[in-house]
């Protein structure tokens, strides 16, 4: 026995009539019927008695639809209840990628404990490829990654645009240049990240389009790391304007490329065909208010 063949039995019962009660319905007639004998043959009594155009309840019938109705009014209060619990879907878990996790989503998890205070936010901090996967598997309600992602079951909102900078430590000569240019880094020492991180794939798609292959002496895992090498003066990285920190302008400097300057494209994704809860509601709307303040739109 299915809901919407109670839901079917009242509309029969309140318009006596199979033809507007499949309309009522949003269903054929032939579909709302066959249902209705289904449901008939489930319970082993004639529910309607067929008078021509008149459908009339039976005995069985009038019995039935009370109970039919109380079902659905509670039924109804649950899912309204549910939805109103302060304590239920207030439980979820984000992904980002590691150039956006502490920089971006951090801080938003830290807001929205004063704002949503019954809402627990989980972060996992992990490359694109791997959060695509946990998204499309359930381990993860959103993810907070970089375009372009190219997944036909996924929902991909981007929220905003941001340039990336060139990042070098202090005393570097390039802090004394009024324009830096791409072509400019040729001969330069690269710190990126590892292979699988699509800043790193940013970087060295940024220096071959300017013809030259980038010379990476040092691949980190985490920004932090990165951003010592570079004030070690082991080289010059490409970080993104998120990842600029108050703390960094005693040991690095950012400087910004002329030209056609690399810039990067941010997105939020989601699994099409889940159910977002509440919680990852609020906290969405979290993301699209810093996105709205914080850097131009994405494009869609």
């Amino acid at each position: 026995m299915e809901l919407h063949q109670l839901r079917y039995v009242v509309a029969v019962a309140e318009t006596g009539n199979f033809t507007r009660a499949a309309e009522r319905s949003h269903i054929t007639q032939p579909s709302l019927s066959q249902q209705i004998l289904n449901l008939e043959s489930e319970v082993g009594h004639k529910l309607f008695h067929r008078l021509g155009r008149k459908a009339v309840l039976t005995e069985a019938g009038a019995t039935f639809l009370e109970r039919a109705r109380r079902i659905l009014f509670e039924v109804e209060n649950a899912t309204k209840e549910l939805k109103d619990h302060p304590a239920l879907d207030r439980r979820i878990t984000v992904g980002a990628v590691p150039t956006v996790a502490p920089y971006l989503v951090a801080p938003l998890i830290e807001r929205c404990r004063e704002t949503h205070p019954n809402l627990l936010v989980h972060m996992r901090e992990d490359f694109r490829s791997d959060l695509n996967r946990a998204v499309l598997e359930g381990e993860l309600d959103l993810a907070v990654v970089t375009l372009p992602i190219k997944d036909h079951r996924l929902s991909v909102e981007p929220l905003l645009t941001e340039p990336l900078l060139l990042v070098v430590g202090k005393g570097h000569p390039l802090t004394g240049r009024s324009e830096i240019t791409a072509n400019d880094l040729a001969e330069e020492t690269f710190v990126t990240m590892g292979d699988s991180s699509t800043l790193a794939a940013q970087i060295r798609s940024f220096c071959g389009d300017h013809n030259f292959a980038p010379k990476i002496g040092y691949r980190c895992a985490q920004v932090a790391t990165l951003k010592l090498f570079v004030a070690m003066g082991a080289g010059i990285s490409i970080l993104p304007q998120v990842a600029q920190l108050p703390a960094d302008r005693e040991s690095l400097t950012y400087l910004r490329l002329t030209g056609s300057a690399p810039t990067r494209e941010i997105a939020v994704i989601r699994h099409l065909q889940r159910y977002q809860s509440r919680g990852a509601e609020q906290f969405l709307a979290l993301l699209r208010a810093h996105a709205r303040t914080h850097g131009k739109p994405g494009k869609p």
